[in-house]
């Protein structure tokens, strides 16, 4: 079983390495693919280069038992299309369990991805639900697609993508955005995130100017 976990990573910081240890431990992961996007669709261009925040997780994960670096979007030109990487990654994978692991907000938004419909062709969606977070917004495709393909750890286990899984995981009120701007002004952020990955955006001066609102 393997858990693939995107984002910018513009820091990484221990909200998402928290969270992907809960999952690891709470659904039987054997490996969680933390995978940095080159060029977000959704997003604006982040305030690190593609190498930085490789360079930041893989200080971050290094050592840490199931934890590992996805490069695939790094390795391609143009937006990160969640479907494309799937197909790429499924190609790899043949039938092994495969997971996309989503924010309940990712997850509410889902429908302007591209394409959306095929990531539970290709993969698990698990989504990581915080406390006081519903599926109340959720449109009427994707309640009726979750009231269809609902499962748990053990559906996970038993099929290689198709189900929808629920897992509680800590609220930790960190975000990347108040890590910038902290750096920036020469805020103390140990606690937030690991301290190699504070002294790496300390050795290449990344975040001077955090002007991002991300």
């Amino acid at each position: 079983m393997i858990g693939i976990l995107g984002g910018t990573f513009d820091p990484v910081h221990y909200g998402h390495l928290r969270c992907a240890l809960e999952l690891k431990q709470t659904l039987g992961f054997e490996q969680i693919r933390f995978m940095p996007a080159h060029q977000p669709p959704h997003r604006d261009v982040p305030a690190a280069s593609a190498a930085q925040r490789l360079a930041m997780l893989e200080l971050a994960v290094a050592g840490a038992p199931g934890f590992a670096v996805e490069t695939i979007e790094l390795r391609r030109n143009g937006p990160s299309y969640t479907v494309d990487t799937l197909l790429a990654l499924r190609a790899e994978l043949s039938s092994a369990s495969l997971s996309l692991i989503l924010g309940m907000d990712a997850f509410l938004g889902i429908e302007s991805w591209s394409r959306w419909e095929r990531l539970i062709e290709l993969a698990h969606l698990v989504i990581m639900q915080r406390p006081g977070q519903s599926l109340s917004a959720a449109g009427p495709r994707l309640r009726a697609l979750m009231q269809e393909r609902l499962g748990d750890a053990a559906a996970l286990r038993g099929a290689a993508a198709g189900c929808i899984v629920l897992c509680p995981v800590t609220q930790l009120d960190i975000s990347a955005t108040r890590i910038r701007r902290g750096m920036a002004s020469g805020e103390d952020m140990r606690y937030l995130l690991p301290d190699q990955v504070i002294d790496y955006i300390r050795r290449e001066q990344l975040y001077v100017c955090a002007i991002s609102t991300q």
